[in-house]
């Protein structure tokens, strides 16, 4: 690709990000494109559409929340480890006004939404094997807790302490 057309693209997805972060499924591609500093053709020559640009914005957020996973693979407590994942997840989860849960829990199994959330699945089950899981917890039904509390966390943003008292009380339960 060339130096100009990266840095468009790169444009259009900063832009993409801001304007999903203020609006959500409501994010308008025009006022991206404005954000960017391009015209509707740019855009649309780098993402052919609203899916396409999502699954670049959510698969590069996807992949850094799986090599924190990795990473904390290494953390000496791996109760805390998964915490802290957890955590990041919510956080992840709550992005782009609760779009990136919406699009990944609605994912179809040919998509490429399909493989993130096979990402945060695979790494989730790695950090929760960690802890032994005595509960026999699943991964799938521990990542749709923390999304619905990164659900409430967002729908409520008066409390700011209100994420972590809410993972708290999943972090009794799991990892112990």
């Amino acid at each position: 690709m060339r130096v100009d057309a990266r840095q468009n693209r790169d444009r259009v997805l900063a832009a993409a990000r801001e304007e999903f972060a203020a609006h959500g499924a409501g994010a308008s591609l025009n006022k991206i494109a404005q954000r960017a500093g391009v015209g509707p053709g740019t855009l649309y020559r780098h993402f052919a559409s609203v899916q396409d640009l999502l699954v670049a914005i959510i698969a590069a957020d996807v992949d850094t929340l799986a090599a924190t996973g990795r990473d904390l693979l290494a953390h000496p407590d791996p109760a805390d480890a998964l915490r802290i994942w957890l955590r990041a997840v919510a956080v992840h989860a709550t992005s782009m006004r609760g779009l990136v849960a919406t699009e990944l829990l609605t994912a179809g199994t040919d998509s490429a939404l399909a493989a993130c959330h096979e990402q945060i699945r695979e790494t989730g089950a790695a950090l929760l094997d960690r802890t032994g899981n005595p509960d026999h917890i699943d991964v799938t039904d521990l990542l749709t807790v923390v999304n619905g509390i990164a659900w409430a966390h967002e729908r409520l943003p008066a409390d700011p302490a209100r994420l972590d008292r809410l993972l708290g009380l999943l972090s009794s339960k799991v990892g112990r």
